[in-house]
C-alpha cells in the first residue's frame, strides 16, 4: 500500500511535465515540489473503509471532500460533490489507483477479486473500470504470496486478456496521457514486469511519461508487494509529504496486514511514518 503512496507522491510533478528517457535509473525521485494527490487520498480511504468496515462509497466521499482540491478528474469532483451520488460508468484508472489496500487485506484470490469490484463499482462500474481494478488487486496478491513475475504476467493476461508483451521502450516512443484503464493498467504492470527493485519501477514508470503519478502508484503497488522492501531514504521522503491521519490509517493497516509478509520496513522507518 505505501508502495502506491510513494509512486503517486514522485510521479506527481511529471504529470504535467513529462520525463521520457532511456536511461530512466538517472530520474532523481526525491524532489521536495513532490507533493501527494488523488491517488493517495483514494488508497487511504480503501484502506480505512477496510480496517472499520466501513462502504467504500461513504468513506470515498468521506476522504475525498475533505481533500476536496487533490487532482480530482473533474467527473470524480462532480461525483464528490452530488448529495446522493452515483456509479458513473467510468473506465478511468482511478479505480485502479486506489485498490492496493485490497489486495493486500483479503485471504482468497476470490475474495480479493470480488472485494476490488466492490470498491471499483461505486463509480467506476464500466467493465474496464472494474477489470482494471481487479486486474492489479490480483497481481498485489499474487505477488505478496511469492509469485514470479511470470506467473503474475501468464495470470493477468489469460484473467483479464491485457496485453504484457510489449516493451517499455516501445510504449515509451509513442505514449501519450490516457487516463483509461485499458491506456494505464497495462503498461503500469509492464513498468513492475521490467523493474529490478522497487526504485527502479517507479523510474520505469515515469520514464514512460502520460499519467505519471497515476502509473507510478500502480506500478508501486506492485513493485512493493513483490520486492517487499522499500528503502528507508524513500521512506522517510514520503512520510514527510502526507498527513498526520494519514499515518495514523497507514500504520493501523500495516500493522493488521503487511507485516506477516515480512514487508522489510524497520522499526525506525514505522517510527518516521507515526
Amino acid at each position: 500500500m505505501y508502495g502506491a503512496i510513494i509512486g503517486d507522491i514522485c510521479g506527481s510533478i511529471y504529470e504535467f511535465s513529462n520525463h521520457k528517457t532511456e536511461r530512466p535509473e538517472e530520474i532523481e525521485l526525491i524532489n521536495q515540489k513532490c507533493l501527494y494527490t488523488d491517488d493517495t487520498v483514494l488508497t487511504i480511504a480503501a484502506a480505512d473503509a477496510i480496517l472499520s468496515d466501513k462502504d467504500y462509497r461513504r468513506t470515498f466521499i468521506q476522504w475525498g471532500r475533505k481533500y476536496i482540491n487533490s487532482g480530482y478528474g473533474s467527473r470524480f469532483k462532480k461525483w464528490l460533490k452530488k448529495k446522493n451520488p452515483k456509479p458513473y460508468k467510468s473506465w478511468g484508472n482511478g479505480s485502479a489507483m486506489r485498490v492496493s489496500p485490497i489486495g493486500w487485506a483479503f485471504d482468497t484470490m476470490e475474495e480479493t477479486l470480488q472485494e476490488a469490484e466492490k470498491s471499483a463499482a461505486v463509480t467506476h462500474n464500466h467493465k474496464e473500470g472494474i477489470k482494471g481494478a481487479k486486474a492489479i488487486a490480483a497481481a498485489i496478491y499474487l505477488a505478496r504470496n511469492n509469485k514470479s513475475k511470470d506467473e503474475i504476467k501468464y495470470y493477468i493476461e489469460n484473467e483479464f486478456n491485457y496485453n504484457l508483451n510489449n516493451e517499455i521502450k516501445n510504449i515509451r516512443k509513442h505514449y501519450k496521457f490516457d487516463g483509461s484503464c485499458q491506456g494505464t493498467v497495462p503498461e503500469a504492470i509492464i513498468a513492475f514486469l521490467e523493474s529490478d527493485d522497487f526504485i527502479n519501477s517507479i523510474q520505469i514508470a515515469i520514464s514512460i511519461g502520460g499519467d505519471t503519478d497515476t502509473i507510478c502508484c500502480i506500478t508501486g503497488s506492485i513493485s512493493e508487494a513483490f520486492y517487499k522492501y522499500i528503502p528507508i531514504q524513500i521512506i522517510d521522503f514520503a512520510s514527510k509529504k502526507i498527513t498526520e491521519e494519514m499515518k495514523i490509517i497507514f500504520n493501523s493497516f500495516y500493522n493488521k496486514y503487511l507485516t506477516q509478509y515480512g514487508i522489510n520496513y524497520s522499526i525506525k522507518s514505522i517510527d518516521i511514518l507515526i
